[in-house]
């Protein structure tokens, strides 16, 4: 068992916390903000994640997670502290190492014995010699070795992700701390992956552009399928049996949102520019996410006609379900372009409302998915929330002005919705309006069969 400290108790510095605590370690979490102090000491959490409360409550009152506001207090005898505090991006998309500052120059004047400063914010190549160039005017640079040990956790599956992780990368320049850093995973059997702190740091990013890639490559590819009559949803289905592409991350939709993918991608583009390297396959990614919710007005315009005057239904608003967190979230861009072509919107979330009210002004904020339907013009799902899957479709239609409905993440699969008599359209998907005849379905269609072996039928 070891002593930590995690320094920020903002989303990654709870799930590491606590998932510390359940992996039998002693830990404090150390937050300056009197207001999360006051919060996390009455067991309440700033951030909705699935597992996260009920693990920070069980270790909290069991004494083996603790929550302070003071550096020395939350230092002491503690041999790891770890940086979670955010990175958040400046006007020109530079990470603000504001915090990260902050927190290795509080490190260097508390710290009152030796111990592994490790950084699991996000940052760019170089901040781990910059952390340790600031604590060393004031320590040893053999008492206090830093290490890189990004994170790599989705929202909604942060706790699931942290104690079952694909990989932790450990970049360091003294062995002696990477393999204290490593030991304190013992028991994930997960690989641990040794290098250099540059090499660490830039992991985590090359990792966030090559999911937003695939994310901005299929939504591309989602255009011409809609121009084709192809559902993109069957197309990404077939493409993801090869081994080599994989099936994760190619979701046609809205695009990408959220505090990791957004940021990180101007993160890049900020460094390239700095040394003078192009990359112009990163810049496109933004262009093609940016353009996603247009598509979406452009299907409601179609569908409907003008938009001034209508009333238009939002079905979620976090960036992703699971999470209430609403940074660059699609649905702030929809609810704008909406309200800019004069309609009125009304919203409903699973978890998110609180937080969508300080960001959406002019929004009919509704109780339930069925009051957002009422009387509504056209329905746009836009978070794909499981509750949604469990809705009575036939009450919405009914409870509905017309029938469209805008599936911005093709939750639904269109013959269903067309059966039950929306007009509905996903993102690269067939339209289907409840006059238009359409294939058979995978359900009543003959198996086939050809060289010995069962074809496989494309289905959910």
């Amino acid at each position: 068992m070891s002593n930590i400290c995690v320094i920020g108790a903002g989303y990654v510095g709870l799930v590491t916390a606590a998932c510390f605590a359940e992996l039998g370690h002693q830990v404090c979490c150390l937050e300056i903000d009197p207001d999360k102090v006051n919060s996390l000491q009455r067991g309440k959490l700033p951030v909705y994640e699935p597992e996260l409360l009920d693990l920070w409550q069980r270790h909290y009152c069991s004494g083996r997670l603790s929550i302070t506001g003071n550096y020395q207090e939350g230092l002491r005898g503690k041999d790891f502290a770890f940086i979670t505090v955010g990175t958040p991006s400046t006007s020109n998309g530079n990470p603000d190492l504001s915090w990260v500052r902050s927190a290795a120059r509080s490190i260097a004047e508390s710290a009152s014995s030796p111990m592994t400063v490790v950084i699991k914010s996000t940052v760019p190549v170089g901040t781990a010699e910059m952390v340790a160039g600031i604590i060393c005017c004031n320590k040893q640079p053999s008492d206090f070795p830093v290490v890189s040990n990004p994170e790599f956790l989705r929202e909604g599956l942060a706790v699931y992700d942290f104690m079952h992780p694909t990989r932790v990368v450990v970049g360091a320049r003294s062995a002696e701390a990477a393999k204290a850093v490593a030991a304190l995973y013992e028991g994930l059997n997960s690989p641990i992956i040794f290098c250099d702190p540059g090499t660490s740091e830039m992991s985590k990013y090359v990792s966030n552009a090559i999911l937003a890639s695939r994310i901005s490559f299929i939504n591309e590819i989602a255009l011409l399928c809609d121009k084709l009559g192809v559902d993109v949803k069957r197309v990404a289905q077939v493409a993801g049996m090869e081994p080599r592409c994989g099936d994760g991350y190619l979701g046609a939709g809205l695009g990408f949102g959220g505090s990791c993918l957004p940021k990180d991608l101007r993160a890049l583009i900020h460094v390239a520019e700095k040394q003078g390297a192009a990359i112009p396959m990163i810049r496109a990614i933004m262009q093609i996410n940016r353009g996603q919710p247009h598509i979406v007005i452009n299907k409601l315009q179609r569908l409907i006609g003008p938009l001034n005057g209508k009333t238009v239904g939002i079905l979620g608003l976090s960036f992703k379900p699971n999470s209430d967190d609403m940074r660059e979230a699609s649905s702030i861009s929809v609810v704008a372009l909406l309200q800019g072509r004069g309609c009125r919107v009304k919203a409903y979330d699973a978890a998110a409302m609180d937080t969508a009210e300080k960001l959406l002004h002019g929004v009919k904020f509704c109780a339930s998915p069925y009051e957002v339907a009422e009387e509504s013009d056209a329905l746009v799902l836009v978070t794909e929330w499981e509750e949604f899957k469990r809705l009575d479709m036939e009450r919405i239609r009914c409870s509905m002005k017309t029938p469209v409905l805008v599936d911005g993440r093709n939750l639904y699969e269109p013959a269903d919705m067309a059966a039950v008599g929306f007009v509905y359209e996903g993102i690269g998907r067939c339209g289907f309006s409840p006059k238009q005849p359409h294939l058979v379905s995978n359900e009543t269609a003959m198996p086939i069969r050809g060289a010995g072996k069962e074809m496989i039928a494309i289905s959910e």
